[in-house]
């Protein structure tokens, strides 16, 4: 199956060969989007004012119709509201970085005023990004090529680390000392790859190679870093990062795509967004505890720092899901912006922000209420962050 890139129509510069088995059959209904979603992203000598915001651009979108029957249809959230609201800062401060893949770009954010700093750390289709604990270093997967980009965040100088074909996602261990990138190639058939490539932060290069399975997508660490998850187009796989080497794999979790790991460890979350669904694991187990319905195509996951609640992207469905850290209760859907592909929790709590790939904008939900509380644009009125962001990271300030 492919994912990511083929999902969202967006097409990496290197000519990744990720044609979508869908593509073809719905290429003459939704040609028109993509012409409208399809101006270039700024190019290399964008002047200054881009470091306010990216001009208006938009993603090459092609919307996904899921290739199996509908699960039965789940109570639908009400009418999206226009969420252009005026920007209500948050409770604690920090940084986040959102990578935005089809303006080649990754956006820095001030956490307590929801301001866009800068968007000066450059990568071919940046899908995915990390920054160490110290705050010291960015990490960015570039999708188009085959680079994961290290950036010092004080001078931005950027150090390409050759990783493998179009790596996804790349996340960060909880010590700062390893950065693991996600080298999915093709994704699935001729031209996939089952890697993920360790990094060394120190020297900013590969020190090992792991085979994880066909098409990893996604990694996260478990909290005490001695475990590592990763989505492939098999399942969930479970590395053991002292050794790194497969620990095993969680079973009846085919074709994975989102993760994320509870802030204590004890549970795992994972999407199949081709069958609408969220996948709770025991991690000390390796098992699945509960299998929930979620809204269309959950893209991404990602649990609150309390470990009370879990957010769903549900892209099909433009909103948020929002659960119990136990899947046993759906607690609200809350609609956010176009073809949300990745969400993620601020440190303190507070907020929970879904990325919107075709909007090109964040939408800031408040996790008292669940309601958004304001949408993260561009640095004018009018514009928005830039095509497609489709990884956040957060990191407090040091």
């Amino acid at each position: 199956m492919v994912r990511r890139l083929r999902r969202l129509g967006l097409t990496a510069a290197a000519g990744t060969a990720l044609a979508a088995p869908h593509a073809a059959a719905h290429a003459a209904v939704y040609a028109p989007h993509a012409a409208v979603y399809a101006p270039p992203g700024p190019g290399p000598d964008a002047g200054a004012s881009d470091e306010q915001g990216v001009q208006p651009g938009a993603p090459s979108w092609v919307p996904f119709v899921p290739p199996v029957p509908p699960l039965p249809a789940r109570p639908s959230a009400p009418p999206v509201p226009s969420p252009w609201g005026r920007s209500q800062p948050a409770k604690a401060g920090g940084t986040a970085y959102i990578a935005l893949a089809g303006s080649g770009r990754v956006a820095r954010v001030d956490v307590a005023t929801h301001t866009v700093t800068s968007t000066a750390i450059r990568a071919d289709t940046a899908e995915g990004v990390a920054v160490t604990p110290d705050a010291r270093k960015v990490y960015v997967a570039a999708t188009g090529q085959y680079q994961v980009i290290a950036v010092d965040a004080a001078t931005l100088r950027a150090t390409p680390i050759t990783v493998g074909a179009h790596p996804q996602d790349v996340a960060v261990s909880p010590d700062g000392a390893q950065a693991y990138a996600a080298v999915t190639g093709g994704d699935t058939g001729a031209g996939g790859s089952s890697e993920v490539a360790v990094i060394d932060t120190r020297t900013d290069t590969v020190a090992r190679r792991i085979d994880v399975g066909a098409a990893p997508r996604r990694i996260a660490f478990a909290p005490d870093g001695r475990s590592a998850y990763v989505t492939t187009a098999r399942g969930l796989t479970v590395l053991d990062t002292a050794n790194g080497e497969v620990a095993g794999t969680v079973p009846g979790i085919p074709d994975a795509q989102g993760l994320a790991v509870a802030p204590d460890g004890s549970r795992v979350y994972a999407t199949q967004p081709d069958a609408d669904l969220l996948f709770v694991v025991d991690a000390a187990s390796r098992t699945v505890t509960r299998q929930v319905k979620a809204g269309a195509e959950p893209w991404a996951v990602t649990a609150t720092p309390d470990g009370r609640k879990v957010y769903v992207a549900d892209m099909n469905s433009d909103s948020a899901g929002v659960y119990d850290a136990s899947g046993r209760r759906h607690l609200a859907d809350v609609p956010v912006g176009r073809r949300p592909a990745s969400v993620a929790a601020t440190p303190d709590g507070s907020e929970v922000w879904a990325g919107n790939g075709m909007t090109g904008t964040v939408s800031v939900i408040d996790t008292s209420s669940d309601e958004v509380a304001t949408t993260i644009r561009g640095g004018s009125p009018s514009a928005t962050l830039g095509a497609s962001p489709l990884d956040i990271a957060f990191v407090r300030d040091s």
